[in-house]
């Protein structure tokens, strides 16, 4: 005979099956419209940078000054610029540098950032002072104010770039990191790994990094988003990419002049920067409700 209480643990169990991680983030991930609305989004946006040389119709630095300002064509598109140069072609391209300076910053501002954080969390003390008073002086500063001193600092070019919006960027992963890092090391499971005599590199790096890569997961997705409209900023501004290579920042500078009579000049690259953010931030959100730890293990 069972008890009350093991009937009610199996009750319980079979009202809440258990399933596998994969399926669970399968079905919070991909049941919402929007995010397959970005997802779909960003595909087009990795296609055309990969496949640029053989979607974009046209070579996207050779000026001809004689079809100079278009109008939209079925020779061209979205029109011509000033310098007579193919604006859906440097569209294209423009996808490359978006994405070059995205993935570039957040994987330079990401690695650097966490190890900060990690190191600064677990050790606590002095290196903990040292670390995070660095990042609060950084944080000081808003992010694209300080991309763009060091930006003028180091010049224009898209390395130059994307150093000055990793910096710009690194003191939020830190700080993420650092808090993630305080509440899991307080864990019994690090306790006794360490307890075990466990080096600190495998506690830090086996343990308590994997478990706090989903929020973390979550910030670079959103960042990316935020990084690209930034560089677009640089490049309006004109401490970005330098001409001839193509930005749609530095497009939509270049049209501003032009915004009454050939609208297309300034409006199709924007509208470019406005789908990939809202798309980024549309996947961060599905992220973040797909990895919540409130749902893990249900359906």
């Amino acid at each position: 005979m069972l008890t009350e209480k093991e009937l009610n643990t199996t009750s319980i169990n079979e009202a809440l099956p258990r399933v596998s991680e994969w399926k669970r983030f399968q079905r919070v991930f991909f049941q919402r419209k929007l995010v397959l609305f970005g997802l779909i989004i960003l595909a087009l946006l990795v296609i055309a940078a990969i496949f640029a040389p053989l979607l974009a119709p046209y070579d996207p630095h050779q000026i001809n000054m004689k079809e100079s300002l278009q109008q939209p064509s079925w020779d061209h598109f979205l029109g011509t610029d000033l310098q007579g140069r193919d604006t859906l072609s440097r569209l294209i391209y423009g996808s490359r540098t978006a994405l070059m300076v995205g993935f570039g910053s957040v994987l330079f501002a990401g690695v650097i950032g966490i190890t900060l954080g990690l190191v600064a969390g677990y050790f606590g003390g002095v290196t903990n002072m040292i670390i995070m008073r660095i990042m609060d002086a950084l944080m000081g500063f808003p992010m694209i104010l300080l991309a763009l001193v060091i930006s003028a600092v180091l010049g224009s070019g898209i390395h130059n770039v994307i150093i000055a919006l990793s910096v710009a960027t690194l003191p939020g992963y830190a700080r993420v990191m650092h808090g993630l890092t305080l509440t899991l090391r307080e864990n019994d499971y690090i306790l006794a790994e360490r307890a075990m005599g466990a080096s600190d590199i495998r506690t830090m790096f086996r343990h308590i990094l994997p478990n706090g890569l989903p929020p973390m997961i979550v910030l670079i997705t959103l960042q990316l988003g935020a990084l690209i409209l930034a560089e677009a900023g640089l490049s309006f501004l004109g401490f970005g990419i330098r001409p001839p290579d193509a930005a749609w920042g530095a497009m939509v500078a270049d049209g501003r002049r032009y915004l009454l009579l050939y609208p297309l000049l300034s409006l199709a690259p924007g509208i470019a920067i406005m789908l990939v953010v809202f798309a980024f931030n549309l996947v961060g959100d599905g992220l973040r409700d797909a990895l919540d730890p409130r749902l893990r293990g249900l359906l």
